[in-house]
């Protein structure tokens, strides 16, 4: 095992359950942005909120439903959101609210510097 995968493994061990889940989401979510897409869609697909959603879910969804989008840009541009949530306690509906903001609003200036490049 790599020392990085120990010191993972170590914190992960720390933490309480719920936390615990709250890492492997967010891992996946990070090993995701690496996936290939055979085909990438121009417009958003339709994937409805779900009625009860973690923030690190809403984050996967949203990446889903605006797949053209730069991966480690948004990771950027959520990043400070997700740190609300889980280090602050802010309330995961209203930042859930935020990030679906953020992915349109991304998405428009994308199709803005697209129309303008073209």
């Amino acid at each position: 095992m790599k020392k990085r995968e120990r010191q993972l493994l170590e914190h992960f061990r720390c933490l309480p359950d719920a936390q615990a889940d709250l890492l492997l989401e967010f891992a996946a979510f990070l090993a995701g942005r690496h996936a290939r897409q055979a085909e990438v869609p121009a417009t958003p697909l339709d994937i409805p909120r779900p009625a009860e959603e973690s923030v690190i879910a809403a984050v996967r969804r949203l990446g889903k439903t605006y797949p053209m989008l730069d991966k480690d840009r948004m990771l950027n541009a959520t990043s400070g959101l997700v740190a609300q949530h889980l280090m602050q306690g802010r309330d995961a509906r209203e930042v859930i609210d935020e990030l679906e903001a953020l992915f349109a609003e991304q998405y428009r200036l994308q199709c803005q510097e697209d129309a303008a490049g073209a």
